[in-house]
């Protein structure tokens, strides 16, 4: 409930200034992106300057925390781990593809893992006694997203990068947006990539995600209807 609150709230505050900028390359980096780039993506819509190649909700933080945490399950260094992570930004929406890495985890031990990945944020909270969130991180997760996105814009080809982004990948089933990787460009999305190959239990859990992306996704148009003048 504290965290729908925020969500609305961070949403009051991107409702009244989003108009100001529509050109600009668009980038959330919160908690509750699953919701807040379909509402600015409403507002703009209302303003009839949507630029969908120019909305991002940056989840790099949860391929950081995937690639983290399977390198201290396998001893390998984090920097040369890139774990695919698709679907949302919270919760069960997050689904790390480990397959497509080329690593096998089987069990409570993948459970685990995997429930790691999707609550990260949730273990930093306990850790700093409530106290905080997972500032830093994020912090550090929003900085590699733009540093990527100045790169793409200077012309630098091959740029790849995670985000939240209006996706034809998944629209058949109600989910007008959705995190995979992303070619970046001087316009930003050059090119979505596709999921790709996975096992049988990711696709369970991408089963699982959809299901609530799709109302999260639904939760941000209806608060855009509810708050429009």
């Amino acid at each position: 409930m504290l965290r729908q609150k925020q969500t609305f709230s961070s949403s009051r505050i991107r409702y009244d200034t989003t108009t100001t900028a529509p050109t600009n390359l668009n980038s959330h980096s919160l908690q509750q992106v699953n919701s807040t780039v379909p509402i600015t993506a409403e507002v703009f819509k209302s303003k009839g300057v949507y630029n969908p190649k120019r909305l991002f909700g940056v989840t790099t933080l949860d391929v950081v925390r995937a690639s983290r945490f399977i390198s201290e399950l396998k001893g390998t260094d984090p920097a040369n781990e890139n774990i695919t992570v698709v679907g949302g930004h919270s919760g069960a929406t997050i689904v790390p593809l480990l397959s497509q890495a080329g690593h096998t985890l089987e069990g409570d031990t993948r459970d685990k893992y995997v429930r790691r990945v999707q609550f990260g944020g949730d273990e930093v909270v306990e850790a700093k006694g409530g106290a905080g969130s997972a500032t830093l991180s994020m912090a550090m997760a929003a900085a590699r997203f733009t540093e990527s996105l100045l790169k793409a814009s200077q012309g630098q080809k091959g740029v790849i990068e995670p985000a939240f982004v209006d996706s034809p990948l998944y629209k058949d089933q109600g989910c007008d947006f959705f995190a995979s990787s992303i070619e970046l460009g001087p316009n930003g999305v050059e090119k979505i990539h596709p999921v790709g190959k996975m096992t049988d239990y990711e696709q369970k859990l991408l089963d699982v995600c959809l299901g609530d992306l799709k109302k999260n996704i639904q939760k941000g148009v209806e608060w855009v209807k509810a708050n429009q003048d």
